[in-house]
């Protein structure tokens, strides 16, 4: 079982190994602007907040998430074919909200599958999921290896032909049954009214999306500054090595000192990062602080995932790992994401220093879970 969550993730994860660092080069090849592209990014992100949690609490209801992540899959491949005729603003547009929307829904369902092997004791999360981790490195940097001195045109053939690989494989997702639910909402309304792990869950989000400028432009940033394809690949890489690392030695530790310092470490080493990566771009010191994505983004999942899996029933698990990639990487990615394409145009690499002050204010939002939790425990 183990193996096969593996493979799961190691497809989902080559093909986002693509998307991540190439993307936005290959919609730059079809003219259009930093902003646009800001705009594409945004907009996604925003249908993502919006629909990806009633997907996700669709298969909490039937009791089925397995069966949905396949359907996701499809749909994703389908969606990215349609890439290949479409060439104006607008479609392209459509089509990145779409296709946005059916790939990154998959990754919330697998971690709520995966959770749920956790909480029967048959998987390890950090030992299955660094796979999907060591396959966005060896996507990202084969990707840069490839694609140097090719044309954009090949960045969408390597999606696509990924995608391909990730369908076949996600019909080996195991069989996974919850209680499920007859009433519509139930599952979405019960995350909600959880007002501790809401508090939580925006902490986390705001540290997650202080990436944005990282995610979406890091790559023409480093490129302008006459770093090759090649480099900036390894550099991707560098930070997701230092991410597996982390998944491979967390779960011995994240449930002796708790999540809520796992929270504190991620966004304290964003701080630093953010503000290190505005500074500067000589090679060096992106390699040293590329170390510290095992932080910014590891252990920030991690946080927020095993807080999750202790504050909700087992039969809700996709619709709260859903909800909670929406806040990360959907409605406040999307914001902080829409403002780092004007940043970067008027000020290029000065807007990382707005993401280390994003990261700061996730740091402020952390106490209040505790008050909360206070509260509650009052007789």
């Amino acid at each position: 079982m183990a193996i096969r969550i593996s493979l799961v993730y190691g497809a989902i994860f080559a093909v986002i190994g693509i998307i991540m660092p190439f993307w936005p080069i290959w919609l730059e090849s079809k003219g259009i602007s930093p902003i646009e592209i800001g705009l594409i990014l945004a907009v996604g992100t925003w249908s993502r907040a919006i629909l990806n949690p009633l997907l996700a609490q669709n298969a909490d209801r039937h009791g089925r998430p397995d069966i949905m992540i396949i359907l996701l899959g499809w749909g994703a491949l389908i969606a990215h074919l349609l890439f290949f005729v479409s060439d104006s603003f607008w479609s392209l547009f459509l089509i990145s909200v779409c296709s946005s929307i059916l790939l990154f829904a998959m990754m919330p369902i697998a971690d709520a599958i995966t959770m749920l092997k956790v909480r029967e004791g048959i998987v390890d999360y950090g030992r299955v999921r660094l796979w999907g981790s060591l396959t966005f490195i060896v996507a990202a940097l084969g990707g840069g290896y490839f694609l140097e001195g090719k044309s954009e045109n090949h960045i969408l053939w390597l999606i696509v032909g990924l995608l391909l690989l990730t369908v076949v494989i996600c019909h080996l997702v195991p069989r996974t049954d919850t209680a499920g639910t007859k009433k519509f909402l139930t599952p979405l309304l019960n995350i909600i009214r959880n007002s501790r792990l809401i508090t939580f869950i925006i902490s986390a989000s705001l540290i997650q999306a202080s990436h944005a400028v990282y995610y979406g432009f890091s790559t023409l940033h480093w490129r302008a500054n006459g770093i090759d394809e090649l480099t900036i690949g390894a550099l991707w890489a560098e930070g997701v090595i230092a991410e597996i690392i982390l998944f491979a030695i967390a779960g011995k530790y994240i449930n002796r000192i708790g999540p809520m310092v796992f929270l504190m470490i991620g966004g304290t080493a964003a701080i630093i990062r953010w503000i290190v990566l505005g500074f500067t771009t000589d090679v060096t010191h992106l390699i040293l602080i590329q170390w510290f994505h095992a932080f910014t983004f590891g252990a920030t999942h991690l946080a927020a995932l095993y807080y999750i899996a202790k504050s909700v029933p087992v039969e809700f698990t996709a619709t709260a790992q859903s909800l909670y990639s929406s806040f990360a990487v959907g409605s406040t990615m999307a914001f902080a994401m829409l403002g780092s394409g004007w940043l970067y145009e008027n000020f290029g690499g000065v807007a990382f220093f707005s993401m280390a002050g994003m990261a700061f204010l996730g740091i402020l939002v952390l106490p209040i879970v505790k008050l909360l939790s206070a509260g509650r425990t009052r007789p």
